[in-house]
């Protein structure tokens, strides 16, 4: 169930430790009886597009461009799943927020949370239209909220500016810490360089959703250093993916998928370690 040829040896030992039936998984824990927790990242490019799942709540983190929202709909239906408890929009960039209306459209989203801020794109505008057509109000978040369903344990960060500089809303990426027994799974969305700072007190992590697609960030270093990831997951591109981070990422040995290398990846989480399962194995 559930420098680039460095990366690429990360990601083969990473699918051997899935194959030896090892997982990601902090040992010094005490083990927790919770339910499990699936988390699937879509290959949908340089985008990101996310769905966890409990036995009795759904949450989508971002649905990739115009297009992909398709996939997610596909995918919960063939789940017998029709309802989204919280579908969080991280900010507005068209590969975060392009598929959100399709989502919208054909599941009941009970909860929206976004960011304060306004942007004007086609995409923006389905999305807005969509939410008419349903009644529903989005929180736009300038503190942050948790919410707690099944035994998962989230809390939503907000941006704690209202500007951060012209052509800039990649820093208002909302940023979703989830709690579940002894993991602890982190989501960045597009967060930069200052939304990174607001965020270095964030805590240890057990997975982290790399930030900005595995792009070049200057205090990239630094935010590993701090959240101390047992394994990492990149939603992106071989194009995009920063040779830096790469490297980052395996001199640190931390076992890491992406959906350029991988595919569609699903990550299950039993409370006490995560088990990966990948579409498709590195060459």
């Amino acid at each position: 169930m559930f420098k680039l040829k460095k990366l690429t040896a990360m990601i083969a030992a990473a699918l051997t430790m899935t194959v030896t039936n090892t997982a990601c998984t902090d040992e010094k824990a005490v083990p927790l009886n919770v339910g499990e927790l699936e988390i699937t990242f879509f290959d949908v490019g340089k985008a990101d597009s996310i769905v966890l799942r409990s036995e009795n709540s759904t949450v989508v983190i971002d649905c990739g461009e115009k297009g992909d929202g398709k996939e997610i709909v596909s995918y919960l239906e063939e789940n017998d799943v029709s309802a989204v408890d919280y579908l969080i929009i991280t900010h507005y960039d068209k590969d975060h927020v392009g598929g959100a209306a399709k989502v919208i459209n054909k599941l009941d989203v009970k909860n929206v949370l976004a960011p304060n801020y306004d942007e004007q794109s086609e995409e923006m505008d389905k999305y807005r239209k969509a939410l008419d057509a349903k009644n529903i109000t989005p929180q736009l978040l300038t503190s942050d909220i948790s919410f707690k369903l099944d035994d998962a344990d989230y809390t939503v960060l907000a941006p704690k500016k209202d500007f951060y500089g012209d052509d800039n809303d990649n820093d208002f990426s909302l940023v979703t810490k989830v709690t579940h027994g002894n993991n602890v799974l982190l989501f960045t969305g597009d967060a930069m360089e200052q939304r990174l700072d607001e965020i270095m007190d964030v805590g240890k992590c057990t997975m982290l959703k790399v930030p900005y697609h595995g792009r070049k960030l200057k205090n990239f270093e630094d935010f590993l250093s701090a959240v101390s990831p047992k394994c990492a997951v990149v939603c992106t591109s071989q194009s995009e993916f920063s040779s830096q981070v790469q490297d980052s990422l395996s001199d640190r040995k931390i076992p890491t998928y992406s959906t350029c290398y991988n595919g569609r990846i699903t990550a299950v989480s039993n409370g006490n370690e995560i088990r990966f399962d990948v579409e498709k194995k590195s060459n």
